[in-house]
């Protein structure tokens, strides 16, 4: 949804398939966070204007030791139809572990099974982070998880509901973009 733009804010529809104990990176020292099976959403943003998006998703796709998620065709296939990205564009072979979600969707438990997508070259993932995690159907795991660039902000969170959370997910957003500008 959004505008023709190369860049935007984006939210990623993980599913946990069994509990975990997870460090995330340096982040609170190192220390490890249960999270138990279930649905999680990540808002993030990719703001540069010459692909980054298209790219940034194919990134989170992929998995640093091991096959990428199974949606990563799936994506490049949609980039490429929708002019979402270079005209180039081909998905990393590996990357290097660098946000927290990073950590999760490394995981072989964890499965990207949905991207949301906001085209507009503006960053808007710190209030759309605030209005996922003021639904009652989310549950903040921890204050400050993936919102490094975002101070007090936090861009992880566990989804309590199942999949009538996510079949409206886009239908709520696109009502709430004009809020977030």
């Amino acid at each position: 949804m959004g505008q023709e733009s190369q860049a935007g804010t984006y939210l990623l529809h993980i599913h946990l398939n069994s509990e975990i104990t997870l460090a995330f990176g340096r982040f609170r020292g190192g220390a490890g966070f249960t999270l138990p099976a279930g649905g999680y959403v990540y808002i993030g943003s990719a703001l540069n204007p010459r692909g980054g998006l298209a790219s940034r998703l194919l990134r989170h796709a992929t998995r640093a030791g091991g096959p990428p998620h199974p949606i990563r065709e799936r994506l490049l296939e949609h980039f490429r139809a929708s002019g979402l990205g270079p005209p180039d564009l081909h998905p990393p072979r590996t990357k290097k572990l660098h946000w927290h979600v990073d950590y999760l969707l490394e995981q072989t438990n964890a499965e990207l099974v949905g991207v949301y997508v906001i085209r507009v070259p503006a960053r808007w993932e710190g209030a759309v982070a605030q209005w996922v995690a003021a639904d009652p159907a989310t549950n903040i795991i921890v204050p400050g998880l993936g919102a490094n660039d975002v101070r007090g902000g936090t861009h992880l969170l566990q989804v309590l509901e199942g999949r009538g959370w996510w079949e409206t997910l886009g239908a709520r957003l696109e009502v709430r973009v004009p809020d977030f500008q």
